[in-house]
């Protein structure tokens, strides 16, 4: 087999078979096949899609690119939790603790930033000496001793999928259903997990702009899932604005310690129990999603949770003090003001663009070489629904070089819209996907 062939075949809508996907994840696994033919292939199957059995032997074979972990020797459940990215999507670093403190393991291996949007390895990073890059043998050791551990992917994990990230993240081809499931589900089943919660994004700072594409994106999730006899829940979310309020990497842990003392935005504050108790219903824990919401909310009030993220911070590595005292965290040598040029009610955010700002601060990647700064990025004081006076504050500039702040401002100031009055409010969590899932959904909505 030749790549140039396999590409070829993909750009003319042509199924691949699964031995042309093994060949091609092979190339990728074992750098026989240059980045160029691999960005070109990875085009290929974002314009052209893949089926259904295409999807499932792209996950199978970036899954056994490595190793496939085994937990099983653990006395309770191991459940994750993965979302498809968004604009201050933070919640990985609150959910982990709580159902980790509740009982269950939360084997977590994440990824960095992807386009417009952040990361949770860049987030745990801007914790001072967070080490993201540990041994399979240390990620077992802090799993068992605090039942949650937060790393990357090791070389042993899915390789294929490591090097298919960075490229997708520079050649505009993140927003591919077929790439985006192989990426997930090939880490997320070789991490060893019974159980796994999606959060599925949808909105203008989602790569899945339209709910019906977030809704096909969560079905192919979910089908794989299953496939893998694996118990598989998403959860259409929204993401027409930032998640909290504070968007960049140092800044959104700081939110997240806030929330793990019980404060913090209403919105993160919702999505974070919603998810965890769906863990805690897919991992055993409790038999409803009420019952596992309370639960959640329980680790919280209790500061179970936050001792749970202080000893996981201390044992890879981090600087535990910053879980009482967050400025010990990186902070921007300067702040800005984006002012609203009208009196009214914020009808929309351009989410993606926010997210773009943040990035052009440096608190993101261009290229995959980047490095980012953790100290950056934007704190949103106005969001939707909310009133606002002309010359009010919409949102804070933190920042650390004068040259990236101009053209970010501009884009921010485009960002918002302003009208006479408030939008009706859209719901946080749209839909449930998975067995039985949707009764579920109706039954707690009640």
């Amino acid at each position: 087999m030749r790549a140039v062939d396999i590409i070829r075949k993909k750009r003319d809508a042509a199924e691949l078979s699964r031995e042309e996907i093994d060949f091609m994840i092979e190339g990728v696994t074992r750098d026989r096949i240059p980045d160029y033919q691999i960005a070109a292939w990875l085009m290929a199957v974002l314009l052209r899609g893949m089926s259904r059995a295409e999807v499932a032997a792209l996950t199978e074979a970036m899954l056994l690119s490595g190793l496939v972990l085994d937990f099983s020797d653990l006395p309770a459940a191991k459940v994750d939790k993965h979302s498809t990215g968004g604009v201050g999507d933070k919640t990985s670093l609150v959910i982990a603790p709580v159902v980790a403190a509740a009982g269950l393991y939360v084997p977590m291996i994440s990824g960095r930033g992807l386009g417009h949007t952040g990361g949770t390895l860049d987030k745990l990073e801007s914790i001072p000496g967070f080490s993201v890059n540990l041994s399979l043998e240390e990620f077992r050791r802090v799993l068992e001793l605090t039942h949650c551990a937060l790393i990357g992917q090791t070389p042993e994990i899915a390789p294929a999928d490591k090097r298919l990230y960075a490229l997708r993240d520079v050649t505009g081809t993140v927003e591919s259903p077929a790439l985006i499931c192989g990426s997930i589900m090939s880490k997320k089943l070789a991490e060893g997990i019974d159980a796994l919660v999606l959060d599925v994004k949808t909105g203008s700072g989602a790569f899945m702009k339209s709910q019906s594409d977030a809704e096909n994106l969560a079905t192919i999730l979910v089908e794989t899932g299953k496939r893998m006899d694996k118990k598989v829940v998403a959860l259409i979310t929204d993401m027409e604005q930032p998640l909290g309020r504070k968007v960049g990497n140092a800044l959104e842990v700081e939110e997240c310690l806030d929330v793990l003392r019980g404060e913090g935005p209403a919105d993160l504050r919702e999505l974070c129990l919603e998810l965890s108790a769906w863990m805690f219903v897919l991992g055993e824990r409790t038999k409803t999603v009420a019952d596992g919401r309370a639960l959640a909310a329980e680790m919280i009030a209790s500061g179970r949770a936050r001792d749970t993220f202080r000893e996981v911070i201390r044992l890879q590595g981090g600087d535990a003090k910053v879980v009482d005292d967050t400025e010990r965290l990186p902070r921007a040598r300067h702040q800005s003001h984006v002012a609203a040029a009208a009196s009214g009610y914020v009808t929309g955010i351009h989410c993606e663009q926010v997210g773009i700002a943040s990035m052009m601060l440096g608190g993101g990647r261009e290229k995959k070489e980047d490095s980012v700064d953790p100290a950056v990025g934007l704190v949103i004081e106005k969001k939707i629904g909310d009133a606002v006076e002309a010359g009010e504050p919409l949102c804070a500039v933190h920042y650390n070089l004068e040259a990236r702040l101009a053209q970010a401002t501009e884009l921010l100031k485009d960002s918002f819209v302003i009208g006479p009055q408030p939008p009706a409010p859209m719901p946080l969590v749209r839909k449930i996907i998975g067995d039985a899932a949707a009764e579920a959904f109706a039954i707690n909505k009640k």
